[in-house]
């Protein structure tokens, strides 16, 4: 069966396609559009960035986001539409983004600029992301030789842009069947099923594949680690596994919900579980990366994890026997081990909704602040009742081999006081917790001091105030 995708208001058809060949590598080695660069292969750089639309719900529009082509595999495309960087000019005119980039001087040596130019076009043109500000959205593209100022300036000159996407609408739509997509390559096999069921009859049948939903972790394994995937199954055209609902009592989604689709509703369920959202990766990471890849993969310091255990997270697991549910800190056992069986795969989450009583503060810190991994991240939801905690839950990032409570801490919060004698004496709890490793990130000493520090800082906001980390850090050291 062929891999087919709309450029430019072609159908590109494919009959055999690498299962990891990445979108960048077909772009530049087999159709010549060299505009679209390699800078790191890893989606930190953005400046592979291309636009990828499918059909919105409705199937009366195209819904366009902005994706790293450089961890984004060729089999992810089967069904949308693509543009690159040659897609905006027609003939000799520019695009106007492109034209304002042009006069206001926004490049220099000009190779981050095309990927600049696709970031912000999204923008323009109301793609996901478009009603953050502009420095957000492109905060996953780097520039190494010129200041962003002519940039942003380009970008706020051009404003919004029209696009017709009626007939690109109309070429999309016979691309979207119900039936499983497959390929093969040199014995590797690739799948993009369409259904929970399709998906969990291939797990059945190939209990070893690797689930791909976003690949912004998987696509390093490929290019970095220049791992071999016999088996891969894609799931982003899964449609249970994109369903958000939000209800009085929380919020459940399915795993293939994309990190930028979930922001929102994140932000409503709690306002600092939408700023740590907004801080995972660059727009291009969240507008591919899912909340469950991001808990299957079991990482340490993913983002996501311990801010929903903190905040009392349940994960339903399935397959063709049926499914379960477990509390999401119980999913995982050990550093690259999870509980999940064979032919199980992470069906959707649920968080309750924090209460007017529940306190709930979450800090990520990282080597910069934008578009980088956790050094530390420290999640709290206190109950309070009466000026006392009533109950406490506390979970890290980057302090164990997994993301993990804080049993100690919790239990030197709960039925205490809220006061500064109640949190010195969890804060030295917090110590006993975690036993964390030193890397290129942290040593154990900076991680278990700005684990207590962070615990102080849930203490100083609840009081009004501002204080730093570092602060913090230096007063704790003396």
């Amino acid at each position: 069966m062929s891999l087919r995708f709309i450029l430019d208001g072609a159908l590109v058809e494919l009959e055999t396609v690498d299962p990891t060949a990445t979108v960048l590598d077909h772009l530049r080695y087999a159709m010549g559009r060299t505009g679209t660069k390699e800078g790191c292969a890893e989606g930190d750089c953005g400046a592979c960035t291309v636009l990828v639309g499918e059909l919105s719900e409705d199937g009366d529009g195209v819904v366009w986001r902005s994706v790293n082509a450089c961890i984004q595999f060729l089999p992810m495309l089967h069904g949308k539409a693509l543009l690159t960087v040659e897609s905006l000019a027609r003939g000799r005119a520019l695009n106007p983004l492109q034209a304002a980039m042009a006069e206001n001087g926004s490049s220099q040596c000009g190779f981050c600029t095309p990927g600049f130019v696709m970031s912000l076009y999204s923008k323009a043109i109301g793609g996901v992301g478009n009603d953050l500000p502009v420095e957000d959205v492109i905060a996953g593209n780097l520039c190494r030789c010129t200041g962003y100022g002519p940039i942003l300036g380009a970008a706020r000159s051009t404003g919004s842009l029209e696009r017709d996407d009626s007939a690109l609408t109309e070429q999309l739509r016979p691309l979207a069947s119900d039936d499983t997509v497959s390929g093969e390559y040199r014995g590797r096999r690739w799948f993009v099923p369409r259904s929970v069921t399709a998906l969990a009859s291939l797990l059945a049948d190939h209990p070893d594949a690797r689930i791909v939903g976003g690949a912004t972790d998987v696509g390093l394994w490929v290019n970095k680690g220049l791992k071999t995937l016999e088996t891969v199954i894609f799931v982003g055209d899964v449609a249970e596994l994109k369903m958000i609902k939000e209800a009085p009592e929380g919020v459940t989604l399915g795993a293939g919900v994309r990190y930028a689709d979930a922001h929102a509703a994140f932000a409503r369920l709690a306002p600092e579980l939408g700023e740590l959202t907004r801080r995972i990766g660059g727009l291009q990471v969240r507008n591919a990366g899912t909340v469950g890849g991001n808990i299957a993969n079991g990482s340490p310091i993913g983002d996501g994890p311990p801010a929903l255990i903190a905040l009392g997270a349940t994960l339903t697991l399935a397959s063709v026997e049926g499914s379960r549910t477990l509390p999401l800190e119980d999913y995982f056992i050990d550093y690259g081990k999870q509980d999940l069986r064979s032919g199980e795969f992470v069906r959707s989450i649920h968080i309750p909704r924090p209460g007017p009583n529940d306190l709930v503060h979450i800090s990520k810190l990282s080597r910069r602040f934008d578009s980088d991994i956790s050094a530390v991240c420290g999640c709290f939801k206190l109950t309070m009742s009466d000026g006392a905690i009533t109950a406490a839950r506390v979970a890290f990032g980057g302090m164990a081999a997994t993301p993990r409570r804080a049993p100690a801490c919790e239990a030197a919060l709960t039925g205490k006081p809220f006061g500064e004698i109640t949190i010195a004496a969890a804060a030295e709890a917090l110590r006993g917790d975690y036993s964390p490793l030193t890397d290129v990130r942290g040593s154990a000493d900076y991680r278990l001091d700005s684990a207590a520090s962070l615990l102080w800082r849930l203490w100083h906001k609840a009081q009004g105030t501002k204080v730093s980390v570092l602060d913090l850090v230096e007063t704790a050291d003396g």
